[in-house]
């Protein structure tokens, strides 16, 4: 794998993608991105590596459009503006990133093998607590209705 550390672009496949973003119509940039979450949330039946890479990438900037969202690295994302994202991209997101940490994906396995494996997983699971932010307990009602 063309990966040079754990960042949704960092990996020749994203980098790839966000030219491709770069290089699209700004109108075709939303479809774009969507169509790779697609593609990740419903796999045929094993999500392949590239496929992964492109849709943490893709979801990274969903949440980057997020208040609680931070900017994609400009380096290798991106550098063309990205159209405000319709709020939907963020279910798709999250489901996406689900099936890239599944048991059927390539990429999870490649990352379970590699030293900073479980910090690639922490990021992932950041971008997922920032498109479905888990539920907090709630405490117990003072009195019953």
């Amino acid at each position: 794998m063309g990966t040079w550390d754990i960042g949704p672009f960092d990996n020749d496949t994203a980098a790839d993608f966000g030219g491709d973003l770069d290089e699209a119509a700004s109108e075709e940039r939303e479809s774009m991105i969507r169509g790779v979450l697609k593609r990740a949330a419903d796999p045929v039946d094993y999500l392949d590596t590239s496929d992964g890479e492109r849709a943490v990438a893709a979801a990274a900037l969903v949440v980057a459009q997020h208040s609680d969202g931070e900017p994609v690295s400009a380096t290798y994302g991106p550098s063309e503006p990205l159209p405000v994202l319709p709020a939907d991209l963020r279910t798709l997101a999250a489901d996406a990133l689900d099936q890239v940490v599944s048991e059927l994906s390539e990429l999870a396995e490649l990352w379970a093998e590699a030293a900073n494996g479980s910090k690639w997983r922490q990021d992932v699971t950041r971008l997922c607590d920032i498109l479905d932010p888990p539920v907090l307990p709630q405490e117990e009602a003072l009195f019953e209705i």
